[in-house]
């Protein structure tokens, strides 16, 4: 059970990732703002509480057996650089130079250019792919760390994610997590009207995977669910419920906030919700 104390301190940090998010958007002037927002409690707690990886990265003696995270919603990549940023994983100025020319924080996270990037992603239904092979990897190698890819449900639509799916099973990887934003929305509007998903958890079972429901938001349930994952003898997907652009309200369950910076006006608004 979380004390008040951690959950204080993680709502402290998720609001302050929620900021970065907006303002790395807004001083851009383009990206993916409203997914990345459904995910900051998420990463809050993966980064905070759950899994082991060295901010100082290749320079840390337990880099090799480091947890690796991939960020397969590729677009979302203003979370992923927040919550690097506050964990020390590099200078938090660096946020401000976000998808401008020539940065290291390109549009799309891309390996080798910053410290906690495992893979380059971007191209939807691939992450969970790569995932796969690195969990069999370390399978092979006996090495004890845990892979957690990090999905968008519209992402769930290609057909490569349901390959993966099928070979972790086949190939037993108990040390892989998927865990599925399941804000319900993607560019073209509701996921149960460009391609349905439901039922979710029934499709997953029947490829051989673990799977829970969680609330994407409630940091005890994230917490919970993440650590009965890391237990299971068999990969494990996790469904978590968010609320598309969370955190700002006239962002949220709206599927235009999926990849459009904010203007001036709605910059300092979304910025005062977040005081």
């Amino acid at each position: 059970m979380l004390d008040t104390d951690t959950v204080k301190k993680l709502e402290e940090f998720a609001k302050q990732i929620r900021r970065d998010i907006i303002e790395e958007v807004y001083l851009a002037k383009s990206g993916h703002i409203g997914g990345a927002l459904s995910g900051a409690d998420i990463l809050t707690v993966l980064y905070n509480l759950s899994l082991k990886i060295p901010a100082d990265w290749k320079q840390s003696k337990e880099y090799e057996i480091r947890d690796r995270f991939i960020l397969s919603k590729g677009h979302a990549s203003a979370l992923l650089y927040a919550v690097l940023a506050e964990r020390g994983f590099f200078d938090k100025e660096l946020l401000k130079t976000f998808r401008k020319a020539g940065a290291k924080l390109q549009g799309h996270p891309s390996r080798g250019y910053l410290p906690g990037i495992e893979v380059s992603t971007g191209s939807l239904g691939q992450g969970l792919g790569m995932g796969v092979g690195i969990a069999l990897g370390l399978k092979l190698n006996n090495n004890p760390a845990n892979v957690v890819v990090y999905l968008g449900d519209g992402e769930l639509q290609e057909g490569s994610v349901w390959e993966a799916f099928m070979q972790a099973a086949h190939r037993k990887l108990d040390n892989i997590i998927a865990i599925i934003d399941r804000n319900g929305l993607q560019i073209d509007g509701l996921t149960e009207n460009v391609t349905a998903l439901n039922p979710l958890d029934e499709k997953l079972k029947a490829f051989g995977w673990d799977t829970e429901t969680i609330d994407g938001h409630n940091f005890q349930e994230i917490y919970n669910t993440v650590e009965k994952a890391k237990k299971s003898r068999k990969p494990f997907a996790i469904i978590a419920k968010t609320t598309k652009g969370k955190g700002v309200s006239f962002m949220e369950n709206q599927a235009q906030w999926h990849g459009k910076a904010p203007n001036d006006e709605e910059f300092k608004l979304a910025m005062k919700e977040l005081e």
